[in-house]
């Protein structure tokens, strides 16, 4: 069911994706004896289309010049609703998107807790980061110059989008039967750093870092009968195999098609890592991007085939926005100059703090970032960092917590900039500081903002 109407019935809708949820769960038995004991876990799940009805401005490349040209591949939106065997619950929704704003993620949560009864703590919103997939209003807001039809049409996909992101959520937790959960890590190897590619080693310089995480988590939710419910994976690597004009979820997309195909009636469900500075390689063709879904699809079936260990509870979150400081903002006669500047995003962006400035509003001297952790007992820790986060935050927090098994993930409840680490913001560059642009930010950050984060997750780790 795809987005085709604005006026859809809310409670027709909720049926329809409860009903797709029972079909993901089948072969779930819930009343046999004794299966709290087998089973110390409850788990729902549920799925919704989220693909546009018709033409639209396509999210990624500041490049594409029209809207879209019909559909590759549908784009959902899943949710996974955990409980343990003390009633707490946390939901994880995917979504093949390129991002989501903090509006979006606070009013979805809003609406969900009083649906469902999750805190913004417990509820995880992950996008892939699909580069075809539509304009998702309020991310990269001065990437793209559209017209009124087409911000319209944007608009009314924002406003859908929400109110199916509700319903899944509503939905998963009205699925909820015993299960059992399970935690395994294979290994991919088709992600690049694409900051290695752009910059060319010379007699008098080293090859540059190219570090990149190949760690493919798997979280398996099986039912008391042991059947395959739902499995949600993970991929530090930018979903840029396309620049089609075709909606796709590229590599992530035919990643979960694959593993649903494999496993009839099991829900796959994807949520990208901290791959900002990662691209997949080779990359520009369908078969490519079908070819490396098709890799990570086997990686999670080998884990599935062995290698797991059981997820105990109790289950734990915990919630902070950090605040990461910015350079000291452009003066007006700065900004008035840079109306004339050769690159047109950033006569945009100082048409935009110009406005701000003229509005009486200070221009930021910060921004948050969301960080959340959600912890399953002493065995298994998940990191979820809002904005786009570049790989070293993967590689530092397996030091920080190494014997420990950790999920670290990205693009999760607000991509509001990229996210560099301390070596990233050093070197410069597009992740470093460039991109801010495209985000209505003016930069780059300040020095020590890997620091901050790691000490939110730390924090957040231990908190009772």
């Amino acid at each position: 069911m795809g987005i085709h109407d604005n006026s859809f019935s809310r409670r027709r809708f909720l049926q329809a994706v409860s009903a797709g949820a029972a079909a993901i769960g089948a072969g779930a038995v819930t009343s046999a004896a004794g299966a709290a004991e087998a089973c110390p876990w409850r788990a729902g799940i549920a799925r919704c289309e989220i693909t546009p009805a018709g033409p639209i401005w396509m999210g990624g490349y500041a490049s594409r010049n029209h809207p879209s040209e019909g559909v590759l591949q549908p784009l959902w939106a899943k949710a996974m609703v955990l409980e343990d065997g003390g009633g707490s619950r946390a939901a994880f929704v995917s979504m093949d998107l390129i991002g989501i704003d903090r509006r979006m993620s606070e009013a979805v949560c809003r609406r969900a807790l009083q649906k469902t009864g999750l805190s913004r703590d417990r509820i995880v919103l992950n996008c892939s980061h699909t580069h075809s997939g539509p304009v998702v209003a309020g991310v990269t807001p001065l990437v793209y110059d559209l017209d009124e039809q087409q911000q319209a049409a944007v608009a009314a996909y924002a406003q859908t989008l929400e109110d199916r992101l509700v319903a899944v959520i509503e939905a998963a937790a009205q699925d909820l039967r015993p299960a059992r959960l399970f935690f395994g890590e294979g290994q991919c190897g088709f992600a690049i750093n694409r900051r290695a590619q752009r910059i060319k080693p010379t007699p008098d310089a080293p090859s540059p870092p190219a570090p990149v995480d190949h760690g493919v988590p798997v979280l398996v939710v099986r039912g008391q009968d042991d059947r395959l419910r739902a499995a949600l994976f993970g991929y530090a690597c930018h979903n840029t195999t396309l620049s089609i004009y075709q909606i796709n979820g590229d590599y992530a997309g035919f990643a979960q098609a694959a593993l649903e195909e494999r496993h009839p009636g099991a829900a796959a469900l994807f949520m990208i890592g901290c791959g900002a500075d990662c691209n997949p390689h080779p990359r520009g063709q369908v078969e490519l991007a079908r070819q490396h879904g098709q890799t990570l699809a086997a990686a999670v079936d080998d884990v599935l085939r062995g290698g797991l260990q059981p997820v105990s509870g109790p289950l734990k979150a915990g919630f902070e926005d950090v605040r990461l400081k910015l350079a000291a903002p452009p003066g007006k006669e700065e900004l008035e100059r840079r109306l004339q500047d050769k690159n047109v995003y950033q006569q945009r962006l100082a048409r935009f703090l110009l406005e701000e400035l003229a509005a009486g509003r200070s221009l930021p001297t910060s921004c948050a970032c969301p960080v959340q952790v959600l912890r399953f007992g002493d065995g298994l820790l998940m990191a979820a960092l809002g904005g786009e986060a570049c790989v070293d935050y993967a590689l530092r927090l397996r030091r920080e917590f190494a014997g420990r098994r950790i999920w670290i993930a990205s693009y999760c409840n607000d991509v509001f900039a990229y996210v560099p680490s301390e070596r990233v913001l050093q070197e410069g560059g597009y992740e470093g500081g460039t991109a801010m642009m495209y985000f209505g930010l003016h930069g780059p950050f300040q020095p020590g903002i890997e620091q901050v984060l790691i000490d939110s997750v730390k924090r957040l780790a231990v908190r009772p």
